[in-house]
């Protein structure tokens, strides 16, 4: 036999390993979570959007919070690291004020399909370069899209929706539901609220809690 032969027969003997391997969840780091001290067992929780299969991850947070800023990339990281059962979802607050227009804004991209490639660039332009104000218009916001490949009427139509004011509804009931009262915040799968001492420590308690939740299926 060949040396060339032989390697791709060692190959084909790895890959079943290999494969499983990459498939395998990494362990959750550091001492398993405290409820009442790392997270909030939520009494008659469900998830936000559920779907079958999955672990859900849900991401309370509002475009003009400065901490939400602050915790996106790191979010964002980490989400990248996912196992393929774990799903990220993001749930923007409309608490009131400049909330509303911006939770609009967030559920209208989802709607058309752009919210991954928007999401982040709406946090730099209010936080950053300023290219956003505070407190928008529609029409700031359109064009603030179209800058984005969306064109203006078509965000429009969606920003004006009645999908999304269900949008907004299912979202006011699912952070009532949840306790959230600031951001960011994660819900595990409709089931805890995380607490942490810092945005590492919520990731490391919400590996903790998706482990577990792997664990109770």
């Amino acid at each position: 036999m060949t040396v060339r032969a032989l390697t791709f027969l060692l190959v084909a003997l790895l890959m079943p390993t290999l494969a499983l391997g990459a498939g395998k969840p990494a362990a959750p780091r550091g001492p398993a979570p405290v409820e009442g001290t790392d997270y909030v067992r939520i009494e008659g929780g469900a998830p936000y959007a559920p779907a079958p299969g999955t672990i859900e991850v849900a991401e309370v947070f509002g475009y003009t919070c400065p901490a939400c800023a602050q915790f996106e990339s790191l979010l964002n990281a980490w989400k990248a690291k996912l196992p393929v059962d774990v799903r990220v979802r993001y749930v923007p607050a409309p608490f009131g004020g400049p909330w509303i227009p911006y939770a609009r804004a967030y559920f209208a991209g989802e709607a058309l399909g752009v919210s991954a490639r928007t999401h982040p660039r709406v946090f730099r332009a209010l936080h950053e370069s300023g290219e956003l104000p505070r407190n928008p218009t529609a029409d700031e916001l359109a064009a603030f899209y179209a800058g984005l490949g969306v064109p203006a009427a078509r965000f429009n139509a969606a920003y004006a929706a009645p999908s999304v004011d269900a949008q907004l509804a299912r979202a006011r009931t699912f952070i009532e539901r949840s306790g959230v009262e600031g951001t960011p915040a994660l819900v595990i799968n409709g089931k805890y609220r995380v607490i942490g001492t810092s945005y590492q420590d919520m990731l490391r308690i919400a590996e903790h809690l998706v482990a577990r939740e792997r664990a109770a299926r």
